[in-house]
């Protein structure tokens, strides 16, 4: 069902990494590599669940509590740049992304607490860029992560669109909590399993292409 006060969605706002395009345990491959490198073994599906959504310097303080001292000057500096190589390697859409863009009938824009270039070159990398190219939004613009809401609102007032009518599509809990928050309409993609303490009024989508049905539904 429809949130409360929501009519027909005027604007559909995605996040980029998880949802988009398949970037999620790449990333955090590479922070495994890296702080492994540095004597912290971490086992890699756990370590990405924990930290699937976080911007990348909350993740970094993770590391040092866990590794107990700081991290070295350069480790984000590295990280980008391994990152980047890895996912012009191997980095693809999520399966029915491009389908899904292409058949949406709704202004759409991406809202990610990535940087702007991250988010560029993962959705230039899968060939979603023209499809969002002026209505990309970073966290690091503004100065907003999620679960803070600012992010989300923030893409809703600069699409000139009021935020009950809106739809969020998330894969975190952190991204889901900022759209509840914003008080948007939140769907999470969820392809394998729903993520503990998920809210019950989110609707689950374990494939993108179902996202189109649940919009008309949502104002039939």
């Amino acid at each position: 069902m429809a949130r409360c006060g929501m009519n027909v969605p005027a604007l559909v706002i995605f996040d980029c990494d998880g949802t988009l395009v398949d970037s999620e345990e790449l990333g955090t491959s590479v922070l495994v590599e890296m702080a492994g490198e540095l004597g912290l073994n971490l086992p890699l599906r756990e370590t990405n669940a924990l930290f699937r959504g976080w911007q990348l310097d909350r993740c970094v303080a993770q590391l040092e509590s866990w590794l107990g001292r700081k991290l070295p000057d350069d480790f984000v500096a590295q990280v980008r740049l391994r990152t980047r190589s890895t996912f012009q390697a191997k980095l693809q859409p999520i399966p029915g992304a491009l389908d899904l863009v292409r058949a949406l009938r709704l202004p759409m824009c991406v809202a990610s607490s990535g940087p702007r270039e991250k988010i560029e070159l993962s959705l230039s990398l899968t060939g979603l860029l023209p499809y969002f190219k002026d209505r990309i939004y970073s966290g690091y613009e503004i100065g907003s992560w999620k679960p803070d809401p600012g992010l989300f609102l923030h893409a809703a007032r600069a699409m000139g669109v009021e935020p009950a009518r809106c739809a969020v599509v998330e894969d975190s809990l952190v991204g889901v909590q900022a759209g509840i928050a914003a008080g948007m309409r939140v769907f999470a993609y969820q392809p394998d399993e729903v993520a503990p303490q998920m809210p019950p009024e989110v609707q689950i989508l374990r494939q993108l292409e179902e996202l189109l049905p649940a919009l008309r539904q949502a104002v039939s």
